[in-house]
């Protein structure tokens, strides 16, 4: 993950507003967004062959969500202020832009595991 920028040229002030460099914020939002989209992936390939139907599946794909949300502040040392411009960017930014992506690879597995 890449660090922000310079804080600026005020000596640190804790009134003042961090300032992050774009590139490396712009950098770590992507870095979330593959993370959780191969995640996603993963899970559904995991969920089809285990075989969960319903809820179970849907569960299970917010129990990897939330793995995959302490594992990316895990990463970043448990400093999300240092790498973020707020906590939400790494708890619940693309939570649901991964559910498509389970959903059809949970059933593709399904489907090849225990259909045919």
């Amino acid at each position: 993950m890449a660090r922000e920028g310079d804080r600026g040229a005020s000596g640190g002030a804790e009134d003042d507003p961090p300032i992050f460099n774009a590139e490396n914020l712009q950098s770590n939002i992507k870095s979330i967004h593959y993370s959780r989209t191969f995640l996603s992936i993963i899970g559904g390939v995991i969920a089809g062959i285990w075989g969960f139907t319903g809820l179970t599946g849907f569960i299970f794909y917010f129990l990897v969500m939330a793995a995959a949300s302490f594992g990316l502040a895990a990463k970043a040392k448990f400093s999300i202020c240092t790498y973020f411009d707020s906590w939400n960017r790494i708890f619940l930014d693309g939570i649901f832009g991964g559910l498509m992506s389970f959903v059809l690879f949970w059933t593709f597995a399904y489907d090849i595991v225990h259909i045919f």
